[in-house]
């Protein structure tokens, strides 16, 4: 990605919730999670959230061109305490998208073990012998006129994993600018867009849900 092509939106900064320990904010598509290598890729949610709230510290990221729920931690305990709920896998995301193509079934589940594609990275592909196990179940929400709305709830968080795995399907999702080819492609954004995120508190342990509303 060139300087020429990265031109983030300039929205103000989403909040969904604050308290004395977690900031959740709606990341819009366009914005990189964190800086990239360079000059002209420092502008970045990171740099946002921390401009408002200069203790606020990384716990995951979303791609690029994906938009929706991002939890910041604002003490070091919070984002141990978050970081190892995303390790052992006790967060519960949801996912919206829109895929190409006209899904038959209503419901199924996409396990096919992904590992970065070296020569030409960052983009990931299935791999039998080298990926790392990766698991999506999948809902079809309503066909639109040869495309389908899709509830995505990844039970693992590998790279890439929902656009690959739809991908695999014969599904990719619609606007993505690295698996989507022809008309699939030519959309103003990526369909895909983080719709739900469920979490333990890290002051007490109590289970919270948050949402951001899908923009497409």
């Amino acid at each position: 990605m060139s300087s020429d092509d990265y031109a983030p939106p300039q929205d103000p900064l989403k909040i969904i919730h604050q308290d004395h320990e977690i900031l959740l904010v709606d990341k819009p598509a366009g914005l990189l999670s964190v800086p990239g290598k360079g000059e002209h890729l420092a502008d970045c949610l990171l740099a946002r959230v921390q401009a408002a709230f200069p203790e606020a510290l990384l716990v995951h990221r979303l791609d690029r061109d994906t938009s929706g729920v991002m939890v910041f931690a604002l003490t070091p305990h919070a984002q141990r305490h978050l970081g190892l709920q995303f390790e052992r896998r006790h967060m519960k995301k949801t996912y919206l998208a829109r895929v190409w193509g006209e899904m038959v079934e209503k419901t199924g589940t996409v396990d096919l073990p992904l590992i970065v594609d070296w020569p030409n990275r960052p983009l990931q592909h299935v791999n039998f012998e080298t990926g790392k196990v990766a698991v999506t179940d999948w809902r079809a929400l309503r066909v639109e006129g040869g495309t389908t709305r899709v509830r995505l709830m990844p039970q693992t968080g590998r790279s890439h994993q929902l656009r690959v795995h739809m991908l695999a399907i014969g599904h990719p999702i619609l606007g993505d600018p690295f698996y989507a080819t022809g008309p699939a492609r030519d959309f103003p954004r990526m369909m895909l867009h983080a719709e739900s995120l469920r979490l333990r508190h890290p002051d007490g342990g109590r289970g919270m849900s948050f949402n951001a509303k899908c923009p497409f």
